[in-house]
């Protein structure tokens, strides 16, 4: 039985895909290490530190399929260590003449760090993808119903009208401030790391800096400014990121749960035959896969303030919180990976109950327009004494069950300032959406290109 979920040969799809899986799996983090290797070797013999045909030879072996896997597995138990098995079986690989040189001048810490920035670089894409993904389908979910008005709620009650296409723009709007983010971090934590014991880059000589800058844009990354061995503000700053974008994905989620409630039964997150909510009650259409996103976009979340921890670190080296990044990255990684997927499907098939969704606008009797109609009167008696006089209409309504309409209109004061005509087009919920449909229209224009 797998430790954790996303190992699992029974639930890891769904709790992870194969793309970011792959990201993270055993062979391609071997490949990343391999890679720094060669890019090092290649960097140094452009200054003349490493042999040129050495350094083509290390790029030559790079390949993870030539690496002894159980061997350098039984490697980590005997040196507890998590490089030096990896350097052995690499110069076994290259031989003795181009072996001598890797790793010349790097610390372990070099290495690793570079190989999770890689790490990161891939899962980042594919994030960055599935952002856009989601923010193109709430744009096309918002433009069809723009105009379909529902209920809006604060505190869990109606409050105003809203229309159904206003509530997903402001998902698409803030899918969008996520892409933004994710652009703007890059400079800052797609970066890569050689500085060698203490990060003075001493093992390099004058041609230290040099080398890192060779060394970093072969693989793609950027130059650090200083030294960031214990400097993980970087991978604190994306996990922060992919746990914003969780919160986004996990708020759409329980919107699903509590809209789907039996009732209020406004929306759906799709059903097709064969999709089964309870093993004993035969009935239940459960939103199965917004829990399931739900609980894993808390996961995300907790597993990101391990990121805020691993910034508490001491002197020039601290390995404590650095192997926590080991873990939790590729975590959050594959999590937000499938959260993302699967709110993919829920957008593409969600089922809009139009019915429902009128039925339960009508349901508090015209107490839903209540401002409307207090900010009506408010231009002949002011707002706060028209808002008295509505608030005891309104409670009076509650209480004995009946429309806003009839009680207003056996109080002389609303009658004697509002004709009866106006008061029922000022009670009609359709003609209170405010600029629901304008923005909208605003966001869609606004993000129309990504």
């Amino acid at each position: 039985m797998a430790a954790f979920v996303i190992d699992s040969e029974l639930f890891r799809d769904q709790y992870g895909t194969e793309a970011m899986r792959k990201v993270f799996s055993d062979e391609q983090l071997m490949q990343n290490w391999l890679d720094c290797w060669a890019a090092l070797a290649q960097a140094e013999a452009d200054l003349g530190i490493v042999p040129q045909e050495a350094a083509e030879h290390i790029a030559q072996c790079a390949k993870s399929e030539n690496m002894d896997m159980e061997a350098v597995r039984k490697g980590f138990a005997a040196t507890c260590h998590p490089l030096m098995p990896q350097i052995r079986e690499f110069e076994r690989v290259c031989g003795a003449k181009a072996g001598g040189w890797i790793h010349w001048g790097a610390t372990t810490q070099d290495i690793m760090d570079t190989a999770v920035v890689l790490q990161i670089k891939a899962a980042h894409k594919i994030i960055t993808e599935q952002v856009k993904k989601l923010t193109r389908l709430c744009l096309e979910r918002a433009q069809e119903n723009k105009s379909v008005v529902m209920a809006g709620r604060t505190h869990g009650q109606h409050a105003v009208p809203i229309t159904l296409g206003y509530k997903i723009a402001v998902w698409a709007a803030e899918f969008a401030r996520h892409l933004e983010r994710l652009e703007e971090g890059k400079p800052r934590y797609l970066v890569g790391e050689l500085a060698g014991a203490a990060g003075t880059l001493a093992s390099l000589g004058e041609q230290g800096l040099a080398v890192q800058e060779g060394f970093c844009h072969k693989l793609g990354l950027g130059v650090p400014l200083t030294t960031w061995h214990v400097a993980r503000d970087g991978f604190a700053e994306f996990a922060s990121t992919a746990a914003m974008i969780a919160g986004t994905v996990g708020k759409i989620a329980n919107e699903f749960i509590n809209l789907e409630r039996t009732e209020i039964c406004e929306l759906e997150e799709g059903f097709s035959m064969g999709k089964v909510g309870s093993s004993t009650m035969p009935h239940k259409r459960n939103p199965m896969v917004c829990e399931n996103i739900l609980a894993n976009c808390r996961i995300i979340q907790a597993n990101a303030g391990l990121g805020f921890g691993a910034m508490i670190q001491e002197h020039e080296r601290d390995m404590s919180f650095w192997q926590t990044e080991w873990s939790y990255l590729p975590q959050i990684c594959i999590l937000l990976d499938n959260v993302m997927s699967e709110l993919q499907n829920i957008l593409q098939g969600m089922i809009v109950r139009k019915e429902q969704i009128k039925h339960n606008l009508y349901l508090t009797k015209g107490l839903i327009v209540s401002e409307h109609v207090m900010l009506t009167l408010g231009h002949y008696l002011g707002r706060q004494n028209a808002h008295e006089v509505i608030y005891e209409a309104s409670m009076k309504a509650f209480e004995q069950n009946r429309m806003l309409e009839d009680v207003l209109k056996e109080d002389e004061r609303v009658t004697s300032k509002i004709s009866n005509e106006i008061l029922d087009e000022v009670l009609e919920p359709m003609h209170y959406t405010g600029a629901c449909e304008a923005m909208v229209e605003r966001v869609v224009r606004k993000l129309a290109n990504i």
